[in-house]
């Protein structure tokens, strides 16, 4: 066990309008159980929004804040200035910008308080610059926007990412998993088994942990040549390889992937491939503002005539139609693809 600070170690967490309460109730537990298996109080926390009003959550909930960011800044040069700062993000990030809070994050950082994001958040610090040459984690959905956006940074489909006195994670239950990581640097290893039980979580995940089910439990698959191909799909495609070149890639003849992939997913493996490739257009069309052309290209289609072709007889609208709603599809991943099966 470390030794016990005289004072609550500080974590500020920035809410950024439409944030996510499962990942942000998720690390303010994790502290608030630390302090009671501690059996003092180890932490304290503070709420800052930009303007310090009230603040709603992508469920319709809203929060009074304690602070504003320019009453955090403020506290930089106090000794309220906090040993973390967390940015919490969620639906729509790419709309919630603010350039005091970018400012602040940078100062955060230049000041040697640490930096983390929870779902979302990390398109925050990437905007304030700090995830140039660096590691992060966010939430799967939001990964093909992000990486067009942001090419200097890394992105690890893991559950959360630790890149030095950076902490980044994919919300969602992931958030307890990333400051149970942070409380065990903190104070030591003994005090997470008794968070756990607290918690009745019945393990620590490591931030290697898939954010997704396995492909086989997403879709039903079983053929491991179908998992194989699938792979080499989802890392292709913005280049898409030839079907040809596919098959021969795991020693069979086009005829025996065609009957393994309707076996197994009841449609071929060319409209598969295809279902893919305009599932991330779509993300990326409700995450960014890349124009529909550079979203075709991106997405591996030659022109976007064939690609509003393709997408319109997916999803019944165009490409622009999606972006002006700015909504998700209420349908399941899953139904999706008995959807486009059924098609085929």
């Amino acid at each position: 066990m470390r030794l016990v600070s005289a004072e609550p170690r500080l974590v500020v967490f920035y809410l950024v309008p439409e944030f996510t309460m499962m990942a942000f109730s998720s690390a303010i537990e994790a502290l608030r159980m630390a302090n009671a298996a501690l059996g003092y109080e180890a932490y304290g926390w503070r709420v800052a929004t930009g303007d310090g009003g009230k603040i709603r959550a992508s469920c319709g909930l809203t929060l009074d804040p304690d602070n504003s960011i320019a009453e955090e800044r403020q506290h930089l040069v106090t000794h309220q200035r906090p040993a973390l700062a967390i940015v919490c993000g969620g639906k729509n990030v790419h709309r919630h910008g603010d350039r005091a809070a970018e400012a602040w994050l940078r100062e955060c950082r230049h000041r040697g308080v640490a930096i983390g994001s929870l779902c979302t958040g990390a398109h925050i610090l990437a905007k304030a610059g700090l995830l140039n040459e660096k590691k992060c984690a966010l939430h799967w959905e939001n990964i093909p926007g992000f990486v067009e956006e942001f090419r200097g940074v890394e992105v690890n489909t893991g559950i959360y990412e630790v890149d030095g006195s950076i902490f980044t994670c994919a919300g969602g239950a992931a958030s307890f998993d990333m400051m149970l990581h942070i409380i065990q640097r903190d104070v030591g290893e003994e005090v997470i088994g008794s968070i756990c039980e607290l918690a009745l979580v019945d393990r620590v995940r490591g931030p290697g942990e898939r954010q997704r089910m396995p492909f086989a439990q997403r879709v039903g698959a079983q053929d491991r040549t179908v998992m194989m191909l699938v792979e080499k799909m989802e890392q292709s495609l913005a280049d898409p390889m030839q079907i040809d070149e596919l098959t021969a890639s795991v020693g069979l003849s086009r005829r025996q992937i065609e009957r393994i992939f309707r076996n197994e997913l009841r449609c071929s493996p060319a409209r598969y491939y295809l279902k893919l490739r305009l599932e991330r257009a779509q993300h990326l069309l409700i995450q960014t503002s890349m124009p529909v052309v550079e979203v075709a290209i991106a997405c591996g289609f030659v022109s976007a005539s064939h690609f509003s072709k393709c997408y319109r007889e997916t999803y019944g609208c165009s490409p622009q139609d999606t972006r002006n709603r700015n909504s998700h599809s209420k349908r399941t991943p899953a139904r999706r693809l008995r959807e486009f099966a059924s098609a085929a």
